[in-house]
């Protein structure tokens, strides 16, 4: 080849394929709040595994919030970071802001419950207290940094978005994580076997969450196309039905748990004082509100479904 000569074993290097992955790293405020929610979960369950002596089932739960959300943000960053959204097996629009909210309500719930089971009457050495009290603090200010995520990634007005980017797909996240929380509280110990109206109440949770929870896994598959009817219009049809289911419950459990004539108790028990973490009638109102607080979200889901049909008619 034009009096050059390649050495005999060796291949020309014109003949090598180079496939380097590119890491792309675009500095935004999303990125810092990302970061910044991977850091506080990972510190929060790091110092509770390593010094909190988590003796009761809520510190598992409080684990599995920090760990669940550290893990998931640090997929999220992976991804972007070596750009494989195209790859990914989810709807990249949906899916980030979608586990945000998610995280966000999860270490909510673990910023209240630990603290309620493991620093309310604490009594043991000052270092165990002072592991639960950074805990704590760390999971505040993972909230605070996923419900941060969260208001930057929401679509604005005028902006082409995903559905749980907007308000009606974040309020589908609430009402399912909501109605865990009612399954959680309902379950241990069962609170709805003495009455049908409490199973009526129980079948609505179940239903609505089921409904729930298959919109948010079609937005994240991008299934909705599939559907045989418009998918607008079965968002409000379903938001219609769950507002008057939820209305239902918001008005049978207290009747059925804190009126006298239908079996209730409408005082508190003197031995919920002294208990640890919630006793059974303080389980019993938790449910109440927690009904109350998804036919609200509920509502409003309503009226934005409602008018995401006139908008696109």
């Amino acid at each position: 080849n034009g009096g050059t000569c390649t050495p005999r074993g060796t291949i020309p290097a014109s003949h090598f394929t180079y496939h380097i992955m590119a890491v792309v790293l675009h500095s935004s405020p999303l990125l810092w709040t990302r970061l910044a929610a991977l850091i506080f979960s990972c510190v929060a369950f790091s110092v509770a595994v390593h010094g909190g002596r988590l003796f009761h089932g809520t510190g598992d739960w409080c684990i599995f919030c920090w760990a669940f959300s550290f893990a998931g943000t640090l997929l999220v960053i992976l991804v972007e970071l070596f750009g494989l959204q195209t790859r990914a097996p989810v709807s990249w629009k949906n899916f980030p802001i979608t586990f945000a909210c998610y995280a966000a309500l999860l270490c909510l719930s673990a910023s209240i419950i630990f603290p309620l089971y493991f620093l309310r009457g604490s009594s043991g050495p000052n270092e165990i207290r002072d592991y639960r009290i950074v805990s704590t603090v760390f999971s505040c200010l993972a909230t605070i940094a996923y419900i941060s995520e969260v208001s930057i990634s929401k679509a604005r007005p005028g902006e082409v978005a995903g559905y749980m980017a907007t308000a009606p797909g974040l309020l589908k996240v609430c009402e399912t994580f909501v109605a865990c929380i009612i399954f959680v509280f309902v379950t241990d110990p069962v609170l709805y076997d003495r009455h049908d109206a409490l199973k009526y109440c129980m079948s609505v949770y179940c239903i609505c969450f089921i409904l729930s929870a298959a919109i948010i896994l079609l937005c994240i598959g991008e299934c909705t196309g599939c559907l045989p009817f418009p998918f607008a219009r079965f968002l409000s049809a379903y938001a219609l039905l769950a507002v008057v289911l939820y209305l239902s419950a918001t008005i049978i459990w207290p009747i059925f748990n804190f009126d006298p004539k239908n079996g209730g108790n409408k005082d508190r028990p003197y031995n919920c004082s002294t208990a640890v973490g919630l006793c059974t009638w303080d389980k019993c109102m938790v449910v109440a509100v927690l009904t109350a607080v998804n036919f609200i979200l509920y509502l409003a889901d309503l009226i934005y479904s409602t008018r995401l049909v006139f908008v696109s008619a």
